[in-house]
């Protein structure tokens, strides 16, 4: 297939392209390349890709629609896998402008190229932040995500809304995948696990906030990985049981869904660190702060639906997963 990937310099972008070329797809990478943090790791991971002669790679923001029009109509693509965004609760925040011009701005770019382009698939990053205010555990597609927490929450449930829009209107097959605090080798640098990571080996303080009293289903990108090559091989169909009197909001009458993609094991988040010390024989020094607004207490994945249809069964325990990023994290810092 020719597969565009928006976000192929990001965490998950980077991994899936490289994936997806290991299967013989023909991929356009397009990312911005913003200085949200570091790009020299940005720059890292697509030289992994970059040499490929079925991958190509484009630099410019989703925002603007006369790049992203060109880019779709000269690629021609058969299915689009949506991963670029402005991420970040808390910077969301701060910053909430930048949340709107890419994640709401720049998706509505991608829905209307790809709309014209008859795009045969379109995947989407949403995320379990969409929850907000929903405490009933775990966390199921099939039922309502309307209370957001966060501008970033609230941008990724309207790409859900507007994806469902142009899948009704036009029959653009969409589906929304629902991620769980992502982790692993290349990971982002405003994540928990590589914060920690950089803290710790200094000697320096970790912030836990909330006192640490929360959970989260902390899910490892290789595992992330193989829900999005499963989920992409079968585009999004009609629920023809759906009832508008009873709607259900993960399934519609269009050829439209939505599927949470976690390790479906939450773990306390004081025992994450644990896990952490273990690996890196070296004790943290924590300094516990109250909730920051803006955060869910507790993530648990409801993934009954993709692993009935697809046969997901993530496989990484935390532990493992942590394990790895330790051995990558040493290795691409060059620390003994």
């Amino acid at each position: 297939m020719r597969t565009i990937v928006t976000g192929a310099a990001g965490f998950i972008g980077s991994q899936l392209s490289l994936e997806l070329l290991n299967q013989g797809h023909e991929v356009l990478g397009i990312d911005n390349h913003n200085d949200y943090y570091d790009k020299k790791l940005k720059e890292d991971r697509i030289a992994r890709h970059t040499y490929h002669e079925n991958y190509n790679h484009l630099r410019f923001d989703i925002s603007d629609r006369t790049k992203i029009e060109s880019a779709f109509k000269e690629f021609s693509p058969t299915q689009v896998i949506h991963l670029a965004a402005q991420a970040g609760v808390r910077y969301s925040l701060e910053n909430p402008h930048l949340y709107i011009e890419s994640n709401v701005l720049g998706f509505m770019n991608v829905l209307e190229a790809s709309r014209q382009n008859e795009v045969k698939h379109l995947i989407y990053a949403s995320s379990s932040s969409v929850y907000g205010a929903n405490c009933n555990m775990p966390f199921s597609v099939h039922e309502g995500a309307d209370h957001p927490l966060s501008i970033y929450a609230a941008s990724k449930r309207s790409n859900e809304l507007m994806a469902h829009t142009y899948s009704h209107l036009y029959g653009l097959p969409s589906t929304g995948l629902r991620f769980f605090t992502v982790y692993g080798p290349w990971g982002r640098p405003d994540m928990a696990l590589f914060k920690f990571t950089k803290a710790i080996l200094e000697g320096k303080k970790i912030q836990v906030f909330n006192h640490g009293d929360h959970q989260r289903d902390f899910t490892f990108i290789d595992d992330i990985i193989d829900g999005i090559i499963r989920v992409m091989q079968h585009p999004a169909e009609k629920n023809e049981n759906w009832n508008s009197l009873f709607p259900d909001p993960g399934s519609s009458s269009a050829p439209w869904c939505l599927y949470n993609i976690g390790n479906n094991r939450p773990v306390e988040l004081t025992c994450f660190i644990h896990a952490l010390e273990k690996a890196l024989n070296k004790k943290a020094v924590v300094e516990f702060l109250p909730a920051q607004a803006g955060d869910i207490q507790n993530t648990f994945a409801d993934i009954v639906d993709l692993s009935s249809k697809f046969n997901y069964k993530p496989s990484t325990t935390v532990g493992e997963g942590i394990d790895i990023f330790v051995d990558w994290y040493r290795d691409y810092f060059q620390i003994n």
